[in-house]
């Protein structure tokens, strides 16, 4: 089976950060694998922005390295990828001087009507300082969109700053805020299995589900983002806006259509019901901890201090916590919530554990009973298990054995499935805001995250100690099996 492709009109394209780490590795790819698939034509035209000097020969040899490196281009893909790089452009722009931006606005010329993109790839306290340079110079039009990375701020306060920026120059439906875990294929395939299904939607709820477990787990360290992590932590970097909105999709009310702010709607109802956590309940209700050296991949590796050059660092590199919706699907079912960075391997999924049979037939068998879990995988390996009790084939008597009703999406549908930075690019110029985050969601996220942040600071124990290769500290075992329940550990 192979995916249907819809093509995009025709679009002007500037990367700010086009020299940087985000453009090469994830950016550039996605927009070749999608001119690849003439989901686009070469009557689309890209151009990298960046202060550093480079000529446009040079910045292609550059893409073309990134792409051979990045995307598993064959020599089969040459004509393709010269083509590809036939739309690439490049302007040295100063993004907080006047250099540049007279060369920018001539190169998209006087028409209006095409559709302009303005990625910003860059640290977060240029945000506002490029909307306000596009604006002064004349480039923003009414057919422009803007696209930011998160992590919007620090806290509420420097979201605000941010957000007011960028709505001094862009209106709402102009500002796109991805978080690229929401173009995850299995992300949206959780709306569809949701909302397109009768079996599961009737037991979504707290009369049938006993508690949602959601992991984002990383087997890498900090890496070359120590001086950016440690001014960050787990809490700001992947809980504020990866995780949360996992556990939008998974809790929100059914949206009256696919139309984004129908659907951004809910996800906000959900951020307004979670119970606070400050420094009244932060200790019971949440972990965080630092990576020490150990072993991962079947090597040593640092701790976090020698990795971000921080000795004496207070920043979390895992966090676990047990959060709660206040509303009425919902009251009494627990979602806990885990992530961190050199955990024992690369895993990110959500688990929704049923609550047990009200009356056991089976007493005295072979095997024994197992509440029936849901789990969503976002990675490495795309899919859905549905975790069954069934009898175990073969005479003998009674049986019982759990097993799955898997869908990998790689066996079901054998085509490639597009990154996540794939499909949000398209949205953006198709003007689809369904996958991006609007403003008061961003600050009803916030609004929730702050008061642990500041509880974390008024408390005196450091974040607790793991080693590098392991789940993560002993405090998140206990934060949930103190409530008798444990970690998802079945994912092969």
């Amino acid at each position: 089976m192979t995916s249907r492709i819809v093509p995009v009109k025709a679009f002007d394209l500037v990367i700010f950060g086009g020299t940087g780490d985000l453009a090469y590795r994830k950016i550039f790819p996605a927009l070749f694998h999608r001119f690849r698939d003439r989901q686009f034509g070469d009557d689309s035209r890209i151009v990298g922005a960046s202060r550093r000097p480079m000529d446009r020969d040079a910045y292609r040899a550059a893409i073309r390295d990134a792409l051979l490196g990045q995307t598993g281009a064959s020599s089969a893909d040459t004509d393709a990828i010269e083509r590809f790089l036939a739309t690439v452009d490049y302007i040295a722009v100063d993004g907080r001087g006047d250099a540049g931006w007279t060369e920018l606005r001539d190169w998209f010329g006087a028409g209006t009507q095409k559709v302009r993109g303005f990625y910003l790839a860059t640290a977060p306290d240029l945000f506002g300082v490029l909307a306000a340079r596009l604006a002064a110079h004349g480039i923003v039009t009414p057919q422009a969109r803007i696209i930011v990375e998160k992590p919007i701020g620090t806290d509420g306060a420097s979201a605000e700053e941010i957000n007011d920026a960028l709505g001094a120059v862009f209106s709402e439906r102009q500002i796109f805020r991805i978080d690229h875990y929401l173009g995850k294929e299995t992300v949206q395939n959780l709306l569809a299995l949701r909302f397109a299904n009768i079996l599961l939607e009737p037991l979504w709820n707290a009369h049938y589900v006993d508690h949602v477990q959601i992991t984002v787990a990383e087997a890498l360290g900090v890496g070359g983002r120590g001086a950016y992590y440690d001014r960050s932590g787990a809490l700001r970097d992947m809980v504020q806006n990866h995780l949360l909105q996992l556990l939008c999709l998974v809790a929100m009310e059914p949206p009256a259509s696919l139309d984004a702010d129908a659907v951004r709607d809910e996800k906000l109802k959900v951020l307004r019901a979670l119970v606070p956590i400050d420094a009244s309940n932060a200790a019971a209700l949440t972990v965080r901890g630092q990576y020490r050296a150990g072993a991962s991949h079947g090597g040593a590796v640092p701790g976090y201090a020698d990795d971000s050059g921080v000795p004496d660092s207070r920043t979390e590199t895992f966090v676990a916590l047990k959060a709660a919706v206040s509303n009425w699907r919902w009251s009494g079912v627990p979602f806990y919530l885990r992530t961190g960075k050199r955990l024992q391997e690369q895993r990110s999924e959500i688990v929704v554990v049923f609550r047990p049979v009200p009356h056991l037939l089976f007493q005295g068998v072979d095997g024994h009973v197992v509440d029936n879990r849901l789990t969503i995988r976002l990675q490495p390996d795309e899919g859905i298990k549905l975790w069954l009790t069934i009898k175990e084939p073969g005479p003998g008597g009674m049986r019982l054995k759990q097993v799955p009703l898997d869908m990998s999406f790689a066996q079901a549908f054998n085509a490639r499935a597009p990154e996540a930075y794939e499909r949000l690019l398209m949205d953006v110029i198709r003007g689809n805001a369904t996958l991006f985050m609007r403003r008061d969601e961003v600050r009803a996220a916030w609004a929730w995250i702050d008061p642990i942040r500041e509880a974390w600071a008024q408390a005196p124990e450091p974040p607790r100690p793991y080693v590098a290769g392991s789940w993560g500290p002993a405090g998140s075992v206990a934060l949930i099996e103190r409530d008798g329940r444990t970690w998802n550990e079945e994912f092969a």
